[in-house]
């Protein structure tokens, strides 16, 4: 990473202890939610019950909960995730070891809701590619605590990637039809399943009930909702940003036109909070849709960035094992170091891991 010793630092070497403080949960701290949308949940949101998460008034890029539920025999993982809007992968992730058809009754399972926030400008619609998740920041009112909204998405598969950048909706379609490209259409006539020109509305469009047209490529890219709501959170569209049917209704009614709407990559996240540092994992997501192995060297950019001019000891046996998992789950993989503490000696250097010296 090219800094050591001195104010600034990194100590590179290993702090058992750490271990100890894996579980501990910062929360989220601001005054109650506004009631437009303690109103909008009290309606049934469905799917859309968690997803709405106070921004901390401290300016803490960690928001919400992780939660867990006892499992009933009629159970399985992607229903779970629909119930709690999670993703398919991201439920799947959080429960390593678990059938996913067949988790069985009383089984804990977690629930991830603890997240960070992605970087940039927190306003309008961020879809972060690779954690298959969208973010909407609306404007509050005067005297109103600021809110994230958060659903899970999923993406374009690989030759049918999702764009990059920065768009705005354009336009928002109740009962939209489906004019599929030639392009679909020889595909799914490949696999001996054609379409036709149209889908007009109804159960049998992929697009559900409600779409919000972006100003990327020619408006050919829509955030909509799905006639197979188990495939949500994984990297199956034609590039469009699918949504569950409940949440994509939420986020219809509350997203104006020409609200703005970042498209990022960003498999790994990191937070510095109150004298911890935290790391979040996704499985990347390369230029033509495929996940890819996790870059070391992307991490050190990271830490460098989340640390700045703080002096911090880090667990880095932790920090690769949770690197190479890429689970999703913001995990402590770093303290803050003693101020007094003198900076590391040469011998301490050289016995750091090479990949930490970088």
């Amino acid at each position: 990473m090219g800094r050591q010793g001195g104010q600034g630092s990194v100590l590179y070497r290993n702090i058992n202890w750490l271990q100890s403080f894996r579980g501990k949960r910062m929360s989220a701290r601001g005054t109650p939610l506004p009631a437009l949308f303690l109103s909008w949940l009290a309606l049934g949101a469905g799917a859309a019950q968690a997803s709405v998460v106070q921004l901390p008034t401290d300016g803490s890029t960690v928001v919400g909960e992780d939660s867990s539920v006892t499992s009933v025999y009629e159970d399985t993982l992607p229903d779970l995730a629909h119930r709690y809007s999670l993703g398919y992968y991201e439920i799947i992730r959080a429960n390593p070891g678990v059938d996913v058809w067949l988790p069985g009754a009383d089984k804990q399972l977690l629930l991830p809701g603890r997240r960070i926030l992605p970087t940039g400008p927190r306003e309008g619609i961020v879809v972060n590619l690779p954690e298959h998740r969208l973010y909407y920041y609306p404007k509050p009112k005067p005297h109103e605590q600021p809110v994230v909204i958060t659903y899970p998405v999923s993406i374009g598969k690989m030759d049918w990637r999702t764009p990059l950048g920065t768009t705005h909706v354009i336009a928002k379609i109740k009962h939209p039809s489906w004019y599929p490209p030639e392009s679909i259409r020889k595909e799914h006539a490949a696999n001996g399943d054609p379409i036709p020109k149209v889908v007009g509305p109804g159960p049998d469009n992929p697009l559900g009930d409600f779409a919000l047209r972006l100003a990327a490529g020619n408006g050919e890219y829509l955030i909509h909702g799905t006639n197979n709501p188990t495939a949500v959170g994984m990297a199956v569209t034609h590039g469009c940003i699918r949504m569950y049917p409940e949440d994509v209704a939420a986020l219809f009614a509350i997203v104006p036109v020409g609200t703005p709407v970042r498209l990022v990559n960003d498999p790994v996240k990191v937070a510095w909070v109150n004298g911890e540092l935290l790391l979040e994992v996704h499985p990347p997501v390369d230029a033509e849709g495929q996940t890819v192995e996790p870059d070391v060297n992307l991490l050190s950019q990271k830490l460098d960035q989340a640390l700045g001019s703080n002096t911090a000891a880090i667990h880095w046996d932790l920090a690769r094992t949770t690197l190479q998992a890429a689970s999703g789950i913001p995990t402590l993989v770093g303290l803050a170091a003693d101020p007094d503490t003198a900076a590391p000696t040469a011998a301490q250097a050289s016995a750091a891991p090479a990949s930490a010296r970088k």
